[in-house]
C-alpha cells in the first residue's frame, strides 16, 4: 500500500509499570513489546520504515530497533497529541497517517491493513478502530477503563466519552476506543495545531482531534473488531501478567 506513514508512539516512561527499562522494551512472550508491533506493521505492508517517537531512555529503544525505523524525539512527554505533533515534519508527501502504540503487543497485521484500507476508501478525515466486547470480564477487564463509543440513532459516532466522565448508562456500552487512528494527512496538518492542553494533566491528547472533526460536522469512519486482544495495551504489572497468560493460552490452542 502506498501513501501511508505509520507513527508508533514509544516515548513514555511507563510509571505504572515500575520497570527500569522503557516500557516498550518490557518483554511479553520473550520479546520486547515493540518487536511484536514492528512485526505486525511489516507484515501489513503499509510502511517500509515506520516513524517511532522516542523519549524516555531513547538510546535503549533505538539500539533495540536499529535502522528499521525513522526516529523522532519527544523531548518532553506531553501526551499522545504532542507526540504526533513531533512527528509531523517527517510525514513527507504521505496521504494518510496511521497511529499505533509500541506497548500494544497483540495488534495484528490483518487489523492494521484493514484500518488502512478502510481509511483509503472514505472521505472522512479520521478512521477510528473500535472494539466491540461481549462484557468486561476475565481478560477483558482492562477495557472497562477505555473510552466508550457513543453512537446516534443513525449508527454514526456522536462522541467518545471517557470512563471517568461517563454516566452509568454509558459505562454499560460495550464498544470501546483502543486509540488506533488513521488520519487524512492534509486534514491532520491543518488541524493538529488546534490541540490544546487545558486539562488536569496539562497534556495534548489525540482524542481531541476526534472532537475537532465532530465539531466540524465531519463524519468519523469506524472499523470495528471483535477480538478484544487487538486493543490490549500493557501498562501495569498486572496487565503484563495477564498478557503473558494470554500469550501462553494462545500458544497451546
Amino acid at each position: 500500500m502506498e501513501g501511508f506513514r505509520v507513527v508508533i508512539l514509544a516515548a513514555g516512561k511507563g510509571k505504572r509499570m515500575g520497570a527500569e527499562m522503557p516500557k516498550v522494551l518490557v518483554p511479553v512472550a520473550g520479546r520486547p513489546m515493540i518487536e511484536h508491533v514492528l512485526e505486525a506493521v511489516k507484515e501489513a505492508g503499509v510502511d517500509e520504515k515506520p516513524i517511532v517517537v522516542v523519549g524516555h531512555r531513547m538510546d535503549q529503544v533505538c539500539t533495540q530497533v536499529g535502522a528499521r525505523c525513522e526516529y523522532v524525539i519527544q523531548t518532553v512527554q506531553l501526551g499522545t497529541g504532542h507526540a504526533l505533533q513531533a512527528a509531523m515534519q517527517h510525514l513527507g508527501s504521505a496521504r494518510y497517517v496511521l497511529v499505533l502504540y509500541g506497548d500494544h503487543p497483540f495488534l495484528s497485521s490483518r487489523t492494521i491493513r484493514h484500518l488502512a484500507e478502510a481509511a483509503s476508501g472514505t472521505d472522512a478525515p479520521v478512521t477510528l478502530m473500535t472494539i466491540r466486547l461481549p462484557d468486561f470480564e476475565e481478560e477483558r477487564r482492562p477495557f472497562f477503563d477505555f473510552g466508550r463509543i457513543v453512537r446516534g440513532a443513525d449508527g454514526r459516532v456522536e462522541r467518545i466519552v471517557e470512563t471517568r466522565d461517563a454516566s452509568e448508562e454509558e459505562r454499560r456500552i460495550l464498544e470501546v476506543n483502543p486509540g488506533y487512528y488513521c488520519f487524512d494527512a492534509a486534514w491532520l496538518r491543518e488541524h493538529i495545531v488546534r490541540l490544546g492542553n487545558a486539562n488536569t494533566q496539562g497534556e495534548f491528547y489525540l482524542t481531541d482531534l476526534i472532537g475537532i472533526a465532530m465539531q466540524q460536522g465531519s463524519p468519523i469512519h469506524t472499523v470495528t473488531v471483535t477480538n478484544a486482544l487487538e486493543g490490549m495495551g500493557v501498562n501495569t504489572p498486572e496487565q503484563l501478567a495477564l498478557a503473558e497468560v494470554v500469550f501462553e493460552k494462545r500458544s497451546t490452542e
